[in-house]
């Protein structure tokens, strides 16, 4: 059993298509989302459609939540939040009511899934260093969980101390357990311009970091298209 790991995809259509694609190809029997569907981008109803008609386990962002309520966006960057309140435009009350519906947290087989941090979840705290990830490992009740939320690719691991870096690929080892973040889909903020993902191998236990080319310019030019602001298109050939 392979299972893609899809996190922040973040309304980016051509980032999605290329990594459904590749998921495939990459024999892949089954996905999981760790959230922010929406946000950003600007095909957050495709996007969504795609995701909530593959019914695929899928947990809430922060800009899932937002998008699919009308609440007051503290917290949030101007250009986050210009997006937010397009975005809220594009989706009908049956998208709206799914992103309600989704949970903070969510079991899948024998690994567990989160977007942003396992002790408090609603609260969309960050975590990119190991004092963040001790946190989470407190709450973790199984081996391996994945995260999202950073857009950056980072594993965490406990076993008698918490130690935590980038990766490609590694094994998961008996006795020891692994907060993994699987980069962003849709907008990568770690300086490398693609579309990111997990394919965790649950026979073979390994999880292995994959990064894809996609159409950039088109999904730059929609962006631009929208009114949204330029920052939003910009940042995608940036990678950050």
């Amino acid at each position: 059993m392979k299972y893609a790991i899809i996190a922040d995809i973040h309304a980016n259509l051509e980032a999605l298509n290329v990594v459904l694609e590749d998921s495939r190809a990459q024999g892949c029997t089954h996905t999981a989302c760790l959230g922010d569907v929406v946000g950003y981008g600007a095909n957050p109803k495709e996007c969504l459609d795609i995701i909530r008609g593959m019914n695929i386990p899928c947990v809430k962002g922060n800009h899932d939540e937002m998008c699919s309520v009308d609440a007051d966006l503290e917290g949030f960057n101007p250009h986050a939040a210009e997006a937010v309140h397009w975005t809220r435009q594009q989706l009908d009350e049956e998208d709206c009511q799914w992103l309600r519906d989704l949970k903070y947290i969510r079991l899948v087989t024998s690994f567990s899934i989160v977007h942003a941090t396992l002790d408090v979840p609603q609260k969309w705290g960050y975590v990119f260093d190991k004092l963040a990830a001790a946190a989470s490992f407190t709450y973790q009740n199984t081996p391996v969980c994945f995260f999202g939320h950073t857009h950056v690719p980072v594993a965490f691991v406990r076993d008698s101390v918490v130690r935590g870096g980038t990766y490609s690929k590694f094994k998961v080892e008996a006795g020891k357990k692994y907060f993994v973040n699987v980069g962003s889909v849709g907008q990568s903020r770690d300086g490398v311009a693609k579309a990111t993902y997990v394919i965790y191998d649950i026979a073979e236990q390994t999880i292995e970091l994959r990064r894809l080319d996609y159409d950039i310019a088109t999904a730059q030019a929609k962006i631009r298209a929208a009114g949204l602001p330029e920052r939003l298109a910009e940042r995608l050939a940036q990678g950050k």
